[in-house]
């Protein structure tokens, strides 16, 4: 959320993200709702001055002067009254239009509107020649009895799935890789809740606006996370967060739900985009300073594409343009993994900061070292989410015979196995 002082002193600037990011939001209606509430706030302030010399009069008077004192105390109060009902829905007013206001991009964001105009900033590794017939990804799970898809869905509706023998170590493999290796870079591992009140999502930036991707448990009234994100921002919501603490860095395994509402008649075949996944998310909170999101957000990219390339796959990552951005999002790198029998690269992972926007949601602030009270920033990026990282994972290692190498670096954490076969 941008502070409502910001708004009002840059106006064009926060046009121009709304633009931008193409959000459903009037500024003007905000802005016009902000100097209406401001002058009844004056006045508010000034009857209730006037209310309490009228109170304390009250005591020392006598007579008929105690009684018009009274007379005026209870006008005042209709007074107050009158316009505080107005002024508060005034407010809840602003809080809402607030909530739907972007962050504006980037200075370096590209314009555009959909992942078509994206830019890329790099490809490491070259794509496989292959001097065989490629698989896909589901013919080669089937073949060697990796995967459950018409079952699954039988089970578990649409995108349902099962992941069965040498898959399923993998999977779980893939986690205990990602969470060792950030780990070892200063990360703490982490599970988190899958589960959110909607006051967490409302914190990311997820709500409003979302509300038809995310599962909702309506007899708890509780919602399902698509990312650890989520529950790890409002995980610190309401405190003042010493120096000493920050950076807060973790690595989080959590389930993950998405509805994927938006996605019908994409990625029908296979487990590439699915209802329930697994992921661990890099998750940041640091000093409120720009340059510090930025030499974070480098970081946590630089952490993604560290676990591809230990894993041997070629990728891309590109910067998304102001279109794909989310409300929150101050930037957003995505990481590309090449799929073979797609001939070309497909989002695996995604790098955001996002200032203090999600931060003023969540009220998470921080004392520095001259005692001022602020705001952190926060930041997150996916490391590695399954069965998602599969597809490129088998393809990309699948063998003339068949058969599926394991990467090395991936071996010691799915006991040694160093292929999949059959026969």
């Amino acid at each position: 959320m941008l502070e409502l002082r910001f708004i009002r002193a840059n106006p064009d600037l926060v046009k121009e993200g709304v633009r931008q990011k193409r959000a459903s939001v009037d500024i003007d209606e905000l802005l016009s709702c902000d100097r209406e509430a401001l002058a009844l706030r004056q006045q508010v302030e000034q009857l209730r001055a006037q209310q309490n010399g009228t109170s304390r009069a009250v005591p020392r008077a006598s007579g008929d002067e105690r009684a018009t004192l009274i007379a005026e105390g209870r006008r005042l109060g209709e007074a107050l009254r009158e316009l505080e009902g107005p002024l508060k829905e005034l407010d809840a007013r602003i809080d809402a239009l607030l909530l739907r206001v972007p962050n504006p991009p980037a200075p370096d964001v590209p314009e555009g509107v959909d992942e078509n105009d994206n830019v890329v900033v790099r490809h490491v590794g070259s794509p496989r020649e292959f001097d065989f017939p490629v698989l896909d990804h589901v013919t080669l799970m089937e073949k060697h009895d990796l995967v459950e898809l018409e079952r699954g869905a039988r089970v578990a509706g649409h995108r349902g799935y099962f992941l069965k023998r040498e898959a399923a170590i993998i999977e779980m493999g893939l986690m205990q890789f990602a969470l060792a290796t950030l780990g070892a870079r200063g990360f703490v591992p982490a599970t988190a809740p899958s589960m959110a009140r909607s006051a967490a999502f409302t914190a990311t930036g997820h709500f409003p606006g979302s509300e038809e991707e995310t599962y909702h448990l309506e007899r708890d009234d509780l919602w399902l996370s698509g990312t650890a994100e989520v529950p790890l921002t409002s995980m610190y919501a309401g405190e003042i967060l010493s120096p000493s603490q920050l950076p807060i860095t973790y690595a989080a395994y959590s389930a993950c739900f998405r509805r994927e509402a938006g996605s019908y008649g994409r990625d029908l075949k296979g487990v590439f985009r699915v209802h329930q996944f697994s992921k661990v998310e890099q998750f940041v909170i640091c000093e409120g300073d720009d340059a510090e999101s930025i030499r974070w957000h480098e970081t946590l990219l630089a952490n993604s594409e560290a676990l591809l390339k230990a894993l041997e796959l070629p990728y891309r990552v590109v910067n998304c343009c102001a279109g794909e951005l989310g409300l929150g999002n101050r930037k957003r790198y995505d990481v590309e993994t090449w799929v073979p029998s797609d001939g070309r690269y497909r989002e695996t992972q995604s790098c955001s900061y996002y200032l203090e926007y999600q931060a003023r949601r969540a009220n998470i602030r921080y004392r520095d070292a001259s005692g001022t009270v602020r705001f952190v920033h926060t930041l997150n990026n996916t490391a590695l989410a399954t069965p998602r990282l599969l597809v490129p994972l088998f393809e990309n290692h699948q063998q003339a015979d068949g058969s599926i190498r394991i990467p090395e670096a991936l071996r010691p954490f799915v006991g040694g196995m160093s292929e999949i076969r059959r026969g």
